[in-house]
């Protein structure tokens, strides 16, 4: 992976070429290896709701095989056996009874499977984040910096009568000087790259999901999207056809009102990542609903959707609002997962059945997440979800041997055979077949590392 100048390194990275000056920004357990190293430890000593079923029967199992044991001696004296043919059933039904097996069956899988996925990236920080990935049926991605790169430009300036493309930008940069926005930084980028001194704002008001309100050299400023315009009473027909048109381009409108007119328009666009369009491809192929959500208007969302190949859009969604829309999904009865990477998405990550958080992104949407991907892939998604199939089928699989070997050996262990003729089991058998037990339950675990993305 190149690197620049600035740019964050993380610490284990192995550095091939030339050497670097750098500066340590976290250090111990505040480093990005040491937080993963305690997701995949968490993971791994997590429970899955699996396991309960198990637990629950490993509590009764002791007390049950003692008392079946003893029944068989009971059983067997009453038939008129000798004393160590008795104590022989006893023993064997003891020693082949194996709990191990039980209690191993679920996180020995979860053990493995957790780690193979922090192998390709995909930090799973429970056990029941692995197991509830398996039943998902939608998944919502957030537009900015999770199906796109989050790093848009201004592509188009347009202007009414009333001010020049140098001025529109001149404003429209003052005002977002300083803005964490991607739209905003954009418009700041644009006039950095034009070599232009901005004006420092007499009055700045950030309106949440809408834009903002400045004012400059006298002047009071609107700069934000339609909806803001539309509430301020700015008139906006002069310039509706460009702004249809940069919409369905997939661009993105942003307005600019002077004094309570109309100014412009800069368009702003951002990249599609390019796996985005592979993923929702791959995942709309095995039956899985894709939904992009975002706060741009319909017209700019919808080409945006078309593009990256999702039919379902929630457009000028409000950032407080994600999780709402997230929460009626659910009561449509949908196994829901958001992918987002902003300090917006955390809400909905927190609402949503599983949330997944791209690990560019800030670390209040990482910790708000239940998977995290170390990479900017999105085909990262379909890993955890194949990586959740195989770990639960690998639990399902220990799970079948684990009670079989208990239905088949603890019968036999108590004479079943000897009744129709067969022979006793010996004790030293019974002590093989129970440690042969949890061998093979461990064996099949490991089986998961064997584990390789379906999609790369």
């Amino acid at each position: 992976m190149e690197k620049e100048s600035g740019d964050e390194v993380i610490g284990a990275s192995i550095n091939k070429n030339g050497s670097i000056d750098y500066r340590a920004t976290r250090v111990g357990s505040d480093t990005t290896l040491s937080q993963i190293i305690k997701l995949v430890e968490d993971a791994q000593g997590s429970k899955a709701p699996i396991a309960r079923m198990a637990d629950i029967i490993t509590r009764y199992f002791v007390p049950i095989v003692i008392a079946l044991a003893v029944l068989a001696g009971i059983a067997w004296l009453i038939a008129g056996q000798s004393g160590i043919f008795i104590l022989s059933v006893i023993i064997t039904t003891l020693v082949i009874a194996c709990p191990c097996a039980l209690g191993l069956a679920t996180p020995t899988s979860i053990m493995v499977g957790t780690g193979k996925g922090a192998e390709h990236g995909v930090l799973i920080k429970s056990g029941e984040a692995l197991e509830t990935t398996h039943n998902l049926d939608t998944i919502v991605f957030d537009k900015t910096g999770t199906l796109t790169e989050g790093k848009p430009i201004v592509t188009d300036i347009l202007v009414t009568p009333l001010i020049t493309k140098e001025n529109l930008l001149y404003y429209a940069a003052s005002g977002e000087t300083g803005s964490e926005h991607p739209l905003g930084e954009a418009i700041v980028q644009k006039s950095k790259e034009e070599n232009m001194t901005l004006a420092k704002p007499d009055h700045f008001e950030a309106i949440p999901g809408h834009g903002i309100r400045v004012e400059i050299e006298g002047k009071d400023m609107y700069i934000g999207n339609r909806k803001l315009m539309l509430e301020q009473k700015i008139d906006l027909s002069s310039m509706e056809k460009e702004s249809d048109r940069l919409a369905d381009e997939g661009k993105t409108p942003m307005y600019l009102s002077v004094d309570g007119k109309l100014a412009g328009i800069i368009a702003v666009a951002d990249t599609l990542k390019e796996n985005s369009m592979k993923a929702v491809k791959e995942l709309r192929r095995r039956g899985v609903e894709v939904i992009m959500i975002t706060g741009d208007n319909k017209r700019t969302a919808k080409a945006i959707a078309k593009q990256v190949g999702i039919d379902s859009v929630l457009s000028e969604v409000l950032p407080e609002d994600k999780a709402e829309e997230v929460k009626k999904l659910q009561e449509a009865g949908k196994k829901v997962a958001m992918v987002g990477d902003g300090i917006n998405d955390a809400p909905a990550l927190a609402q949503a059945d599983i949330g997944i958080a791209v690990g560019s992104g800030t670390d209040v949407a990482i910790e708000s997440a239940d998977i995290v991907l170390m990479r900017n892939d999105l085909t990262a998604v379909l890993t955890a979800i194949d990586l959740s199939h195989a770990t639960l089928r690998n639990i399902k699989q220990n799970l079948f041997w684990a009670f079989a070997y208990n239905l088949v050996g603890i019968p036999v262990a108590m004479g079943l055979l000897h009744i129709f003729g067969g022979p006793l089991m010996n004790p030293m058998f019974a002590a093989v077949a129970m440690s042969f037990s949890s061998v093979s339950v461990l064996l099949n675990a490991l089986r998961l590392r064997r584990f390789k993305p379906a999609v790369v």
